[in-house]
C-alpha cells in the first residue's frame, strides 16, 4: 500500500506562506524573549517578566507550529492514511494549554507581589516594554495577513500568543507611567494579572476550537440537519442515518453516511450526484456514501419502522430502466 491508494483527496497540506511568517516570527520572537528576560529580571517589574514568559512560551508555541506545518506536508502511508494533518490541532491545542498555564502563573505571583510589594526600575522597564511594544506590533500584523491568506488554527494560536503580547507591552508602558508620577507600585502586579486574564482568555479559545476537533464533532459551519435535508433531496434517496461530519484539520472535512434508495434508480448516479452537491455547497470532497435497502440490509427497529411507512405511501408508477 502507498500514499497512491488516498489520491482522489490530497491528505497533505503546503502551506508556503504560513511556513515563511512563522520563520520569521520565530527568529525575531527568540531574539525579544531573551532581551525581555534579562530586562525583566534586572528591572524587576512582574508586569515585564509576566510578558517576558509569554513570550518565552510564543517560541515554543512557534516550535511546535513549525514542526505542525511540515509534518503536514508529508504524505499519507499505510499506517497515517489521514495523513499528518491532524498534529496541526493536538500543537494548536497544546499551544492553548501553555496560554492557560502561563496566565494562572502571572495570576499567582500578581496575588504574591499584592501581599509582599517589590520595586521596579521604571527607566528599563519603559525602555524594554517600548521595543516589545514594536515588535509585537509588527509580528500581530504578519501573522494576521497570513491567517486571511491561509486557513490554519497553528498561525491562528500563535497570533493569539501576539495579541496577548501586544496587550501586555500597552500595559508594562502604562504601569511603567503610573509608577513614575504616582509611585503606586501595585499597579505593576494589577496590570499583570489583566494581562493573564487576556492571555487565558486566548487560551481558552484555542484550547476549546482544537478540543471540539480532536472529538471530531460536527464543525460548527455546518447544520447536520440541513445537510441530511439536502441528501434526502436527492433523486431516488429515501432516507439517511448514521451520518457522520468531521474535520482532520481547520479546512478538510470528511462526512460518511448510509442511504436507502429505491431499487429502480442506478447506486452509482445517487453517489455520484450526493457527492458533487457535497462538494459545490459544502465544499466538502470527502465523502463515502454507503448505498443500502431496508430489505437486504437488516438495521432492526429503525428499518422496520422505515419499511411500515414505505409501504403505507403511496406507490408512484416508475420504469424499471429508470434512471437521472
Amino acid at each position: 500500500m502507498s500514499y497512491s491508494d488516498y489520491h482522489h483527496l490530497p491528505h497533505v497540506k503546503e502551506q508556503n506562506k504560513s511556513k515563511r511568517t512563522l520563520w520569521i516570527t520565530l527568529f525575531l520572537t527568540l531574539f525579544f524573549a531573551l532581551v525581555e528576560v534579562i530586562g525583566g529580571v534586572l528591572s524587576n517589574s512582574l508586569a515585564l517578566l509576566s510578558d517576558s514568559a509569554h513570550m518565552a512560551s510564543d517560541v515554543l508555541a512557534l516550535i511546535l507550529s513549525m514542526v505542525a506545518l511540515y509534518l503536514a506536508s508529508r504524505q499519507p502511508n499505510k499506517t497515517f492514511t489521514f495523513g499528518y494533518l491532524r498534529f496541526e490541532i493536538i500543537a494548536s491545542f497544546l499551544n492553548g494549554l501553555a496560554l492557560a498555564m502561563i496566565a494562572i502563573g502571572i495570576f499567582i505571583e500578581g496575588i504574591r507581589r499584592f501581599i509582599q510589594p517589590e520595586p521596579v526600575h521604571f527607566q528599563l522597564m519603559l525602555t524594554i516594554a517600548t521595543i516589545g511594544l514594536i515588535v509585537n506590533l509588527i509580528l500581530t500584523i504578519v501573522l494576521s495577513r497570513s491567517t486571511k491568506e491561509e486557513e490554519n488554527l497553528n498561525v491562528k494560536s500563535a497570533l493569539w500568543h501576539f495579541i496577548g503580547d501586544l496587550l501586555s507591552s500597552i500595559g508594562v508602558i502604562a504601569s511603567a507611567i503610573i509608577i513614575y508620577f504616582t509611585e503606586f507600585a501595585l499597579i505593576d502586579p494589577l496590570i499583570s494579572m489583566i494581562i493573564g486574564g487576556i492571555i487565558f482568555t486566548g487560551g481558552a479559545k484555542i484550547i476549546r476550537e482544537s478540543y471540539f476537533i480532536l472529538m471530531d464533532s460536527v464543525p460548527s459551519q455546518f447544520d447536520l440537519e440541513q445537510i441530511r435535508s439536502d441528501i434526502s433531496g436527492i433523486k431516488g434517496v429515501e432516507d439517511v442515518h448514521d451520518m457522520h461530519i468531521w474535520a482532520i484539520s481547520s479546512d478538510h472535512y470528511s462526512l460518511t453516511a448510509h442511504v436507502f434508495i429505491n431499487e429502480h434508480i442506478q447506486p452509482f448516479c445517487v453517489i455520484l450526484a450526493i457527492n458533487e452537491m457535497l462538494e459545490r455547497k459544502y465544499r466538502i470532497k470527502h465523502s463515502t456514501i454507503q448505498i443500502e435497502h431496508a430489505y437486504f440490509h437488516d438495521h432492526g427497529e429503525y428499518g422496520e419502522k422505515f419499511l411500515r411507512q414505505k409501504n403505507k405511501a403511496p406507490k408512484k408508477p416508475s420504469s424499471p430502466n429508470e434512471s437521472f
